[in-house]
C-alpha cells in the first residue's frame, strides 16, 4: 500500500502555515528546492500493495530525517520539536499547524530499516539541490573526503579481565621458556570463562 498524504483539506476556520510563517526563512526556501515527488517515487518502491494500515507520508519521514541530521537531533527530540515548530511542519509538507506528534519516534527507526539503501536518495537529493543553488560545483563531488573518526571501529575496549588474561598468558609463556613447572596454568578455566 502506498503512503498516505498529509491531511491538508481546506479549512475555513484555520490559517494556513504559509500565511503565518516567513516565506523567506531558509527551511521554506529549501522545501521549495527539494524535488519531493522524485524522492517519493524512488523511496515508495519499498511498499507493496496489500492489507494493513497505509504508511505515513514519505515527505514527512524524509523531512524528519533531514531535520534530524541538520539540527543534530535524536529520533525523540526531532518529533517533539516538530510539534513546536511551524517551519518544520511546513518543511514536512503540512499546510496547517499540527498540535500532536505525527508519529511515535520508533517509527523513524522502523522506516530506516524498511527503506534500507534507498536512504541514499536523500543524500543524492541534497547534492542535487546544492548544485542547483550553486552552493557546490560538479567538480567538487568527484572527490570526497570521509572522516571516520566518529565511526564505530572493530576494536575492543581493554577491560580488566582482558588485561589479566593477557598478563596470565605472558607469565605462563615465560614459565614454560625458563623450565618452571606450573601446578596449574588455568588454560582450561579461562576457556570456560
Amino acid at each position: 500500500m502506498k503512503p498516505k498524504k498529509p491531511n491538508n483539506h481546506p479549512d475555513l476556520f484555520r490559517s494556513q502555515l504559509s500565511q503565518i510563517i516567513n516565506l523567506k526563512h531558509p527551511l521554506v526556501k529549501l522545501a521549495k528546492q527539494i524535488n519531493w515527488q522524485r524522492l517519493e517515487s524512488e523511496i515508495d518502491v519499498v511498499y507493496k500493495a496489500g492489507a494493513g494500515q497505509p504508511p505515513l507520508p514519505t515527505r514527512l519521514l524524509a523531512g524528519l530525517h533531514y531535520l534530524k541530521y541538520t539540527f543534530n537531533e535524536s529520533d525523540e527530540s526531532v518529533v517533539e520539536r516538530w510539534v513546536e515548530n511551524p517551519y518544520w511542519q511546513y518543511f514536512c509538507g503540512f499546510e496547517f499547524l499540527q498540535h500532536q506528534m505525527p508519529l511515535h519516534p520508533t517509527t523513524l527507526i522502523k522506516w530506516r530499516n524498511r527503506v534500507g539503501d534507498k536512504l541514499e536518495t536523500l543524500l543524492a537529493e541534497t547534492i542535487k539541490v546544492a548544485q542547483a543553488t550553486d552552493l557546490i560545483t560538479a567538480s567538487e563531488t568527484h572527490h570526497v573526503n570521509v572522516d571516520t573518526t566518529v565511526q564505530e571501529k572493530n576494536i575492543t575496549f581493554p577491560t580488566d579481565a582482558k588485561l589479566y588474561q593477557k598478563a596470565r598468558v605472558a607469565l605462563v609463556k615465560m614459565a614454560v621458556e625458563h623450565g618452571i613447572k606450573l601446578r596449574q596454568s588455568t588454560n582450561a578455566l579461562v576457556r570456560k570463562l
